[in-house]
Protein backbone atom coordinates (compact mmCIF):
# COMPACT_ATOMS: atom_id res chain seq x y z
CA UNK A 1 0.00 0.00 0.00
CA UNK A 2 1.77 3.23 -0.93
CA UNK A 3 1.10 5.69 1.90
CA UNK A 4 -0.91 8.92 0.87
CA UNK A 5 1.22 11.60 0.93
CA UNK A 6 -0.80 15.46 2.71
CA UNK A 7 3.10 17.30 3.31
CA UNK A 8 6.60 17.74 2.29
CA UNK A 9 9.35 19.77 1.63
CA UNK A 10 12.66 20.61 0.06
CA UNK A 11 15.23 22.98 -0.44
CA UNK A 12 14.35 26.04 -2.44
CA UNK A 13 14.17 25.33 -6.47
CA UNK A 14 14.41 21.60 -5.74
CA UNK A 15 11.38 19.66 -6.44
CA UNK A 16 10.26 17.07 -3.56
CA UNK A 17 10.99 13.36 -3.88
CA UNK A 18 9.71 10.69 -1.96
CA UNK A 19 11.84 7.41 -1.42
CA UNK A 20 9.11 4.15 -0.99
CA UNK A 21 10.35 0.95 -0.32
CA UNK A 22 9.28 -1.89 -3.54
CA UNK A 23 6.20 -3.47 -3.19
CA UNK A 24 6.35 -6.43 -1.23
CA UNK A 25 3.46 -9.59 -1.66
CA UNK A 26 1.95 -8.45 1.72
CA UNK A 27 -1.66 -7.97 1.33
CA UNK A 28 -4.08 -6.97 3.83
CA UNK A 29 -7.98 -6.68 3.36
CA UNK A 30 -10.73 -4.53 5.28
CA UNK A 31 -14.45 -4.95 5.60
CA UNK A 32 -16.67 -2.98 7.45
CA UNK A 33 -20.31 -2.41 7.61
CA UNK A 34 -21.92 1.33 8.55
CA UNK A 35 -24.48 0.44 10.58
CA UNK A 36 -27.37 3.01 11.14
CA UNK A 37 -30.62 2.70 13.56
CA UNK A 38 -32.77 6.02 14.00
CA UNK A 39 -32.25 7.08 17.63
CA UNK A 40 -29.23 5.40 18.55
CA UNK A 41 -25.60 5.73 17.90
CA UNK A 42 -23.99 4.98 14.62
CA UNK A 43 -21.52 2.06 14.11
CA UNK A 44 -19.04 1.22 12.30
CA UNK A 45 -18.01 -3.09 12.84
CA UNK A 46 -15.08 -3.80 10.89
CA UNK A 47 -12.57 -6.88 10.41
CA UNK A 48 -9.22 -6.81 9.17
CA UNK A 49 -7.81 -10.08 7.51
CA UNK A 50 -4.17 -10.58 6.92
CA UNK A 51 -3.45 -13.05 3.82
CA UNK A 52 -0.42 -14.77 3.17
CA UNK A 53 2.97 -13.44 2.07
CA UNK A 54 3.69 -15.34 -0.93
CA UNK A 55 2.66 -15.34 -4.05
CA UNK A 56 1.23 -19.29 -4.42
CA UNK A 57 -1.78 -18.36 -1.85
CA UNK A 58 -4.88 -19.29 -3.12
CA UNK A 59 -7.25 -16.24 -1.98
CA UNK A 60 -6.02 -12.87 -1.42
CA UNK A 61 -9.06 -11.52 -0.65
CA UNK A 62 -12.50 -11.83 1.80
CA UNK A 63 -13.82 -15.16 1.03
CA UNK A 64 -17.80 -14.96 1.16
CA UNK A 65 -16.92 -16.79 4.18
CA UNK A 66 -15.71 -14.51 6.13
CA UNK A 67 -18.21 -12.01 5.21
CA UNK A 68 -21.12 -14.12 6.53
CA UNK A 69 -19.00 -14.60 9.67
CA UNK A 70 -19.12 -10.89 9.70
CA UNK A 71 -22.80 -10.80 8.88
CA UNK A 72 -23.14 -13.07 12.07
CA UNK A 73 -20.86 -11.10 14.23
CA UNK A 74 -22.88 -7.64 13.75
CA UNK A 75 -26.63 -9.97 14.07
CA UNK A 76 -24.93 -10.78 17.74
CA UNK A 77 -23.67 -6.66 18.48
CA UNK A 78 -26.62 -5.27 16.61
CA UNK A 79 -29.31 -7.42 17.84
CA UNK A 80 -31.91 -6.93 15.52
CA UNK A 81 -32.17 -7.17 11.61
CA UNK A 82 -29.89 -5.90 9.34
CA UNK A 83 -30.50 -4.00 5.79
CA UNK A 84 -27.15 -4.82 3.51
CA UNK A 85 -26.79 -2.12 1.35
CA UNK A 86 -23.79 -3.35 -1.03
CA UNK A 87 -21.89 -2.30 -3.68
CA UNK A 88 -21.44 -5.03 -6.88
CA UNK A 89 -18.16 -7.11 -5.74
CA UNK A 90 -17.92 -10.46 -6.58
CA UNK A 91 -17.86 -12.17 -3.31
CA UNK A 92 -21.09 -10.03 -2.03
CA UNK A 93 -22.90 -12.01 -5.39
CA UNK A 94 -21.08 -15.54 -4.65
CA UNK A 95 -23.72 -18.03 -4.14
CA UNK A 96 -23.04 -19.67 -1.14
CA UNK A 97 -23.52 -16.19 0.20
CA UNK A 98 -26.52 -15.56 -1.33
CA UNK A 99 -28.20 -18.24 -0.03
CA UNK A 100 -26.59 -17.84 3.41
CA UNK A 101 -28.76 -14.22 3.21
CA UNK A 102 -31.70 -15.83 1.66
CA UNK A 103 -31.93 -18.86 4.17
CA UNK A 104 -31.85 -15.69 6.83
CA UNK A 105 -34.94 -13.97 7.97
CA UNK A 106 -32.98 -11.28 9.75
CA UNK A 107 -31.09 -10.15 6.55
CA UNK A 108 -32.57 -8.04 3.82
CA UNK A 109 -29.84 -7.01 0.69
CA UNK A 110 -29.48 -4.17 -1.75
CA UNK A 111 -27.36 -3.91 -4.67
CA UNK A 112 -25.76 -0.51 -5.46
CA UNK A 113 -25.47 0.35 -9.74
CA UNK A 114 -22.59 -1.63 -10.81
CA UNK A 115 -20.04 1.83 -10.12
CA UNK A 116 -21.50 3.98 -7.17
CA UNK A 117 -18.94 4.91 -4.89
CA UNK A 118 -20.29 7.68 -3.90
CA UNK A 119 -23.38 5.54 -2.38
CA UNK A 120 -21.54 3.74 -0.66
CA UNK A 121 -21.06 5.39 3.54
CA UNK A 122 -17.94 2.51 4.15
CA UNK A 123 -15.94 4.08 1.08
CA UNK A 124 -16.32 7.26 2.91
CA UNK A 125 -15.11 5.64 6.10
CA UNK A 126 -11.63 4.51 4.18
CA UNK A 127 -11.16 7.85 2.90
CA UNK A 128 -11.27 9.02 6.35
CA UNK A 129 -9.01 6.40 7.69
CA UNK A 130 -6.35 6.77 4.99
CA UNK A 131 -6.32 10.83 5.57
CA UNK A 132 -6.15 10.06 9.56
CA UNK A 133 -3.46 7.16 10.17
CA UNK A 134 -1.84 6.53 6.84
CA UNK A 135 -0.51 10.36 5.86
CA UNK A 136 2.90 10.75 5.74
CA UNK A 137 4.01 7.20 7.31
CA UNK A 138 6.02 4.55 5.99
CA UNK A 139 5.89 1.14 7.32
CA UNK A 140 8.54 -1.63 7.88
CA UNK A 141 6.97 -4.01 8.87
CA UNK A 142 3.49 -5.46 8.29
CA UNK A 143 2.75 -5.21 11.62
CA UNK A 144 3.05 -1.93 12.34
CA UNK A 145 1.01 -1.78 9.19
CA UNK A 146 -2.21 -3.27 10.97
CA UNK A 147 -1.74 -2.25 14.04
CA UNK A 148 -1.84 1.17 12.53
CA UNK A 149 -5.08 0.31 10.47
CA UNK A 150 -7.22 -0.88 14.05
CA UNK A 151 -6.09 2.35 16.01
CA UNK A 152 -7.51 4.23 12.96
CA UNK A 153 -10.53 2.03 12.66
CA UNK A 154 -11.14 2.61 16.21
CA UNK A 155 -10.84 6.53 16.54
CA UNK A 156 -13.66 6.20 13.69
CA UNK A 157 -15.57 3.87 15.44
CA UNK A 158 -16.04 5.70 18.34
CA UNK A 159 -17.28 8.76 16.90
CA UNK A 160 -20.76 8.09 15.88
CA UNK A 161 -20.46 12.05 14.00
CA UNK A 162 -17.77 11.08 11.70
CA UNK A 163 -19.95 7.92 10.96
CA UNK A 164 -22.89 10.06 10.56
CA UNK A 165 -21.25 12.68 8.03
CA UNK A 166 -20.23 9.16 5.88
CA UNK A 167 -23.90 8.35 5.46
CA UNK A 168 -24.82 12.25 5.38
CA UNK A 169 -21.76 12.35 2.42
CA UNK A 170 -24.02 9.55 0.36
CA UNK A 171 -27.18 11.59 0.34
CA UNK A 172 -28.94 8.56 0.94
CA UNK A 173 -31.35 8.83 4.64
CA UNK A 174 -32.78 6.39 6.81
CA UNK A 175 -36.42 7.06 5.95
CA UNK A 176 -36.51 4.39 3.39
CA UNK A 177 -39.56 2.23 3.65
CA UNK A 178 -39.53 -1.27 3.80
CA UNK A 179 -40.29 -3.46 0.70
CA UNK A 180 -43.60 -5.60 1.06
CA UNK A 181 -43.70 -8.94 1.43
CA UNK A 182 -45.73 -10.62 -1.98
Amino acid sequence: MTPPTRKTWSRRGRTPLIRIRGRSQRRFSLAALACYRPGERSRLIYRPKRHPDHKSAQRRSFAWSDYRDLLTTAHQQLNGPIVLVWDNLNVHRDKRLKAFVDASARLTVFYLLAYAPDLNPVETAWSLLRRSSQTNRHFTEPDQLLTTLRQGLRKIQYRSDLINSCLAATGLTLTTSRPKAR
